[in-house]
């Protein structure tokens, strides 16, 4: 599996698909923090007026609604890309991109022809999946804390222990999510199955209509378990054993996903 690992990983980093997503996960960083800076702080206020965004009357609106009170760096970027989703979505194209290349191209047939343990493929995709998404999850953070610097500290500085919380649970979840763009990728080999699976699961098309009908019959608490919901309702810091609740549904679809996934391929003819 190390070897299969290895070469995914040089795959990886000679491609350009993760570094695109990579710098569009940044550019909407920097997109969100600039207007919440516009729009939130007394010299963005100020700006955006003169360079006539606003009105000064709207601007008194916007000013009396929005307020950076209780707002740190990591609610930045917990309300960047993880809560609505452009986390998943992005870095779901990139791995969905990543498996079905080895399709695409017939590469599979070489990888299976010296690699006769199937289990090994589905693991070494999530292990380099698991590993981009540190990368990015870590990267994210780290621009957000360097632009809230050159925003003028506009967010207060969460705390180590919360970050390393959010961030650890975040990961596993997300990376479960790409397990399970691996099992749709490797059960139907096809780019477009990938491509909706991200979109509509990803970016919680299809949760969120249906959490809030459900809701309407008292019917949609399990739906909370969910990735989506999980990363949209998850808790912020840990504050008692009940926030643990996270990291089991991490675990719990990542071996899911994987075993049905090493189940299919196991089965298939290549």
């Amino acid at each position: 599996m190390f070897n299969l690992l290895r070469m995914d990983l040089y795959r990886m980093k000679r491609g350009k698909s993760v570094y695109v997503c990579l710098g569009i996960l940044l550019v909407m960083t920097v997109f969100t923090l600039c207007m919440v800076w516009l729009m939130g702080t007394p010299q963005g206020q100020e700006t955006a007026v003169r360079l006539k965004m606003f009105t000064a009357e709207d601007m008194a609106v916007v000013a009396a609604e929005m307020t950076m009170e209780g707002v740190d760096t990591l609610m930045m970027l917990r309300q960047t890309s993880l809560d609505g989703g452009m986390h998943n979505l992005v870095f779901g194209i990139w791995v969905m991109l990543f498996v079905c290349m080895d399709y695409q191209s017939g590469f599979i047939k070489n990888v299976m022809a010296v690699h006769q343990n199937r289990w090994n493929y589905v693991f070494s995709k999530i292990l380099t999946a698991g590993i981009v998404n540190l990368c990015y999850l870590t990267i994210q953070y780290l621009f957000v804390l360097l632009l809230n610097r050159l925003l003028g500290n506009m967010a207060s500085y969460s705390a180590f222990g919360d970050v390393l919380f959010y961030l650890s649970w975040a990961w596993l979840v997300t990376t479960a999510f790409a397990a399970l763009i691996i099992m749709v990728c490797v059960w139907t080999r096809k780019v477009a199955a990938g491509a909706l699976t991200v979109v509509f699961l990803g970016s919680g098309t299809v949760q969120g209509p249906m959490y809030a009908l459900l809701n309407m019959i008292h019917m949609g608490d399990w739906m909370k378990y969910t990735i989506y919901h999980t990363l949209d309702l998850g808790p912020y810091r840990y504050t008692a054993p009940a926030d643990l609740y996270v990291y089991a549904v991490g675990v719990g679809f990542l071996v899911f996903y994987a075993a049905i996934a090493g189940l299919v391929l196991k089965r298939q003819d290549i």
